[in-house]
């Protein structure tokens, strides 16, 4: 297993970012300027529900000059725009830069029914995990994001959203990075943006992903969130999934598929598992009927997933989707077993929208 991240210390402004706050933080702000505590929900409700703004414009009526002096003194975000690109399909990525000038993707994908959103956010700068499909494990791993630095992505596709008359509907934590080796910040930021006095996305909206760290899985049952678990599971044999995933050497499918049953058991939330299709090496009959029969009594949900090729490996190797009528059987394996499963259609594949293909594209500013 890869050394666990390590922790980045911040400078003083940037730990103040509205980002970084609670409302019990902001309240000790308020009290040493001796204003009502009681006013510091309603600065960031507006400030969640505004996608990262302070409109005057809430109807809600605060002291005078206080949004002046919050916006004066409490810098709104610690990152900020670096490249955005639209799809044809609708889907945009975003690359912001972060306040060290390292830079982080997420992407907001239109529903095919109007009105609606999805969101991706990444957790961590790069990744240490070594997936060798996955075009972020080729920067290598750089450091974790903070609680505030991951709202401020839920932030800029709630405001990318509203932008083209779409709501922000779901947000997925399936980005860069490795969700369970940051899962501090990760359940902050989980936090602020599910709860109703805050973000209000509701925890049923927000879908934390891992490529199958156990002890982290235990760890968000016990955290009482309830937040959708999907696991990147990807072969159904321990052989293949060690090949593509380092961490298969680490923990064996029957373990991961274990502690997801483990984490049903505690949420009540059917686990989605995730399986990209790579021609040739995990999309025959064969695989699809042991997959079949792994999840046949179990209660979870198989998104397959189409590839978007990323050139070569970290091996070598260079791997290409399945074709349409390969997927269409496997999934049809699949469902014939009574397997609930979705197939995935790509998006964005014309703006580098598969993870860390846009960041590794771009050419990264020195410290």
């Amino acid at each position: 297993m890869s050394a666990r991240p390590t922790s980045f210390e911040f400078p003083n402004f940037f730990v103040r970012a509205l980002s970084e706050l609670t409302i019990e933080a902001l309240q000790e702000h308020f009290v040493a300027w001796g204003v009502k505590p009681s006013h510091a929900a309603p600065v960031l409700r507006a400030y969640y529900r505004s996608g990262g703004g302070l409109s005057r414009q809430t109807g809600i009526l605060f002291p005078q000059g206080l949004l002046d002096r919050v916006e004066r003194e409490l810098p709104l975000s610690g990152s900020s725009l670096l490249v955005r690109q639209v799809s044809e399909d609708g889907t945009t990525k975003l690359l912001r830069q972060l306040h060290d000038k390292r830079t982080v993707e997420c992407v907001l994908m239109p529903d095919f029914r109007g009105g609606r959103a999805a969101g991706c956010i990444s957790s961590q700068v790069g990744c240490a995990m070594g997936c060798d499909f996955c075009a972020t494990t080729k920067t290598g791993f750089e450091r974790n994001l903070t609680s505030g630095e991951i709202v401020e992505q839920f932030l800029t596709l709630r405001s990318e959203a509203l932008a083209t008359g779409r709501r922000l509907q779901t947000l997925v934590f399936m980005g860069m990075g490795e969700p369970m080796l940051n899962l501090d910040a990760v359940l902050a930021a989980v936090r602020r943006i599910g709860a109703n006095e805050l973000g209000s996305l509701g925890w049923r909206q927000i879908t934390i992903s891992t490529v199958g760290i156990v002890p982290g899985i235990q760890t968000l049952a016990n955290a009482g969130l309830g937040v959708q678990l999907a696991v990147s599971l990807h072969a159904p044999d321990d052989a293949t999934r060690a090949d593509l995933l380092p961490m298969g050497r680490r923990f064996k499918v029957d373990e991961i598929l274990a502690a997801a049953d483990s984490y049903q058991a505690v949420t009540g939330r059917p686990v989605i598992v995730q399986y990209c299709l790579l021609q040739g090496v995990n999309d025959s009959l064969q695989q699809a009927a042991l997959l079949a029969q792994l999840l046949a009594k179990r209660r979870m949900h198989v998104n397959v997933l189409s590839y978007n090729a990323t050139g070569l490996s970290l091996k070598g190797r260079s791997y290409k989707p399945s074709s349409h009528e390969v997927a269409e059987l496997f999934v049809d394996t699949l469902r014939s077993h009574g397997v609930v499963t979705h197939l995935r259609r790509a998006r964005g594949p014309d703006i580098d929208a598969a993870c860390g293909q846009l960041r590794r594209r771009e050419a990264e500013p020195t410290s």
